[in-house]
């Protein structure tokens, strides 16, 4: 009973010393944090992150519900992704289907806009598997449509900010000319490889827009992750296609298991020539750290792979 009695004693004076440290710190003027007034976007993934940041500059906390290196179509958001949506401002996806969780995951959410950058993008469609007809997600592999996603995320911006609005114009011209300027520099690249030679495959078909701006023919595994991945039929078909066109080198993308093209790369007899990136950003140390190096990696890390294994 003593103990007890002491308890109650020593808890409320706990309370009473709480109190009043909080009643000096309320003195100080500094009752709310000094970034409660920052403003917050969200975006479902890195690349789309890092646009956002180039054209966000200073004036807003971007940030990405999955982390660098996380396969997008397939992904869990977990109870930590719906507080940190529930508290941003804005949330951008990408759309065309990539988001599949998404749908499910914004009935969580109670009056945080959402704003889709693919919007104004002439799909392409899937031509196989369980989503044949139905637009292939990866539009921003292409950098001419890239131009797109930035204007919607500039537009996005200044609604969210409109006292910025010369600040995120200016950023979204800059990084767009960037965006152009290395359009350019990746067709020269790639200019070097002749005509009948300029094939990719991977594993993913998620180049399919890239593949369209650079009149390079596109072999792949399988359409889009999260489908069956690595059958022996897709394996036999993705065999029978390299030899036919010759190619003499296979990549597969950074998010998902590389086994199966590289079961593809020894029995069709052709080097298996790396990792490509496209639905996550790598960290700060990595190959892709930004949108623009992720383009730039692929290309060379393409050109490079089909100038070194020229067959004979």
């Amino acid at each position: 009973m003593i103990m007890k009695s002491r308890g109650v004693k020593m808890g409320m004076r706990g309370w009473w010393v709480l109190g009043a440290l909080l009643g000096l710190w309320g003195c100080q003027g500094n009752p709310t944090p000094p970034q409660a007034q920052e403003k917050v976007v969200l975006t479902t993934f890195t690349v789309l992150a890092d646009m956002t940041r180039q054209v966000a500059g200073e004036k807003v906390r971007v940030e990405s519900i999955t982390k660098p290196g996380a396969e997008i179509h397939g992904y869990e958001p977990t109870p930590m992704d719906i507080t940190r949506a529930q508290n941003a401002n804005l949330i951008l996806e990408n759309g065309l289907g990539l988001e599949r969780w998404a749908e499910r995951f914004y009935t969580n959410l109670r009056n945080v806009p959402q704003v889709t950058l693919s919007k104004g993008i002439t799909p392409i469609p899937i031509q196989e598997g369980s989503y044949k007809n139905q637009p292939n997600p990866h539009a921003w592999m292409s950098p001419q449509l890239a131009l797109i996603y930035i204007e919607n995320i500039h537009q996005a911006l200044v609604n969210l900010d409109p006292e910025n609005e010369a600040i995120y114009t200016q950023n979204a011209q800059k990084y767009q000319q960037e965006i152009q300027q290395l359009d350019q520099k990746l067709r020269q690249s790639l200019s070097v490889i002749p005509a009948s030679q300029r094939v990719l495959v991977s594993c993913e078909g998620a180049f399919s827009y890239l593949t369209q701006d650079y009149n390079l023919k596109e072999i792949y595994l399988w359409p889009i992750n999260a489908e069956q991945e690595g059958t022996p039929q897709q394996i036999r078909n993705t065999i029978d296609q390299v030899r036919a066109s010759q190619v003499p080198v296979v990549f597969c993308e950074s998010t998902v298991n590389d086994q199966a093209q590289k079961q593809v790369a020894k029995e069709a007899g052709v080097t298996f020539g790396g990792v490509f990136y496209v639905d996550s950003l790598t960290p700060a140390t990595g190959a892709a750290p930004t949108y623009l190096q992720l383009l730039e990696h692929n290309v060379n890390t393409l050109t490079q792979g089909l100038q070194q294994n020229k067959r004979s």
